[in-house]
């Protein structure tokens, strides 16, 4: 074989080499992308074919819910002493009260548990802000380690409702503001107010660190 010959040969069996390595990154990267977002396409496709009826009561514990009618649907928080419920999401979930959200080391343990309230901010029913976040991921690791609870929070518009479940107590807000801000938009969690404000974040889009998405809810008297 010519010395030609053999080079071609050899530029060939590169080519083929660097082909099948840009493959296999590509199916590395899919593989990635898939772990990430596939939380957020299973909640998605869940609301797309199953869609969580709105039209219901809220109990605090299973013995409150034996005082509605039978024939109403019910959801019973996820635990009576501090809970958030979304019905237009199916979003019911235990909340982790005053979770400092400047420090990660803390509150990415506390979002394993469920939704964090912001230490310093208002309790539910009280006069301020009355702020909870949950963070959807920071790498494809932690995808599925967080909470999920807040990944549909983007159906939420203005005069739909959210429930705060405190101590027994239920409390109702509707939605009067929807945003996305940086993440360094700091002054939702410092918000002051003479109003009874519940403040939804998390992170934008879904499964990305990217921006935050941020839902404020009224108190409904």
């Amino acid at each position: 074989m010519s010395a030609k010959n053999q080079k071609k040969r050899k530029d060939k069996n590169i080519g083929e080499k660097f082909t099948r390595l840009g493959l296999l990154l590509v199916a590395l990267s899919l593989f990635i992308a898939l772990v990430v977002f596939f939380p957020v396409i299973k909640k998605e496709i869940s609301y797309l074919f199953h869609k969580p009826n709105e039209n219901v009561s809220v109990a605090s514990s299973e013995l409150d819910s034996m005082d509605f009618s039978p024939d109403k649907d019910i959801i019973v928080a996820a635990d009576p002493l501090f809970s958030i419920v979304i019905p237009k999401i199916g979003a019911n979930s235990k909340v982790i009260a005053d979770v400092d959200p400047y420090d990660p080391k803390i509150y990415q343990v506390e979002l394993t548990k469920g939704v964090a309230h912001a230490k310093g901010t208002a309790y539910p029913g009280e006069i301020g802000n009355s702020f909870y976040f949950a963070h959807s991921s920071d790498n494809f690791y932690n995808a599925n380690r967080y909470n999920s609870v807040f990944y549909l929070l983007n159906k939420m518009e203005i005069g739909d409702v959210f429930y705060l479940v405190y101590k027994n107590e239920i409390y109702r807000y509707g939605v009067i503001e929807k945003s996305v801000v940086k993440p360094d938009a700091v002054e939702y969690i410092k918000k002051e107010n003479d109003e009874k404000l519940a403040t939804l974040m998390t992170c934008w889009p879904a499964g990305t660190t990217i921006n935050r998405l941020v839902v404020v809810g009224k108190l409904i008297e």
